[in-house]
């Protein structure tokens, strides 16, 4: 990575282009500017970015269907989403498609500047990280902590960084129910940027990827007034939570 970081733009107005460019070349990034998504993609197969910023509103592909499928195709590259749809509802969208986090226009490049920081931040820590050796089971799954990856029997799972983290999480704990407010310690330290309903929201992602039904979950679940909870087996939470947790 760059001193400041390797940014790419996505963004249809030239004169916001323009502007957030220079801007943040002054602030110590080098950054590129697209002004599509099939301009994006040219990008991406010529360079490597460290970080992405995403416009929603565009002529052609738009950004929630652009971000859904750099899921896939670069899991582990981090995009922000700008937008001037500041709902809830597409907040939620943003995130639910991948987004690592999201930013109504009009802003100021000041917060800009901070939550790329605060992205990168996370994006480089989890890394570089000296990752503890082994490999997590759970059901037919296996999370390798050594190439961050997630197996079901032969088959390989994509998850991004902050799913990698999440789970990571829950299953360092299982059977340990983890309320929104420590998953987010432990996965972003300090900075708090998704909220809660962000992590809902990844939540909803991972019980998407490993369970037969994410309507009625059995690895990843929910104890009602405690958190979630990874279950190793798929089995009922509820009597062993009684049973073996602290309350």
């Amino acid at each position: 990575m760059t001193e400041g970081g390797k940014i790419l733009l996505v963004d249809d107005d030239p004169r916001l282009r323009t502007m957030l460019v220079r801007y943040l070349e002054g602030q110590g990034f080098v950054v590129h500017a697209a002004a599509s998504g099939v301009q994006m993609d040219r990008q991406l197969e010529r360079e490597y970015y460290d970080l992405l910023l995403l416009d929603v509103l565009m002529p052609g592909e738009d950004g929630f269907s652009i971000c859904q499928r750099l899921r896939v195709q670069e899991p582990h590259l981090p995009i922000i989403m700008l937008t001037a749809r500041g709902d809830l509802s597409d907040r939620v969208q943003g995130l639910d498609v991948g987004a690592d986090d999201y930013l109504s226009k009009p802003f100021e490049p000041q917060e800009l500047v901070a939550r790329i920081r605060a992205v990168l931040r996370r994006s480089q820590d989890l890394r570089s990280s000296d990752p503890t050796p082994g490999v997590l089971v759970f059901g037919p799954f296996r999370l390798a902590l050594d190439s961050r990856s997630l197996w079901r029997n032969d088959e390989k799972i994509s998850l991004t960084d902050s799913e990698f983290s999440i789970l990571h999480a829950l299953a360092s704990h299982p059977w340990q129910p983890l309320s929104r407010g420590r998953l987010l310690a432990m996965t972003h330290g300090n900075d708090t940027t998704p909220g809660s309903r962000g992590i809902d929201v990844f939540i909803s992602r991972l019980r998407r990827l490993v369970e037969d039904d994410p309507g009625e979950p059995h690895y990843i679940q929910t104890v009602w007034g405690r958190g979630y909870v990874l279950v190793p087996d798929g089995g009922d939470a509820t009597p062993r939570e009684k049973g073996v947790l602290p309350g």
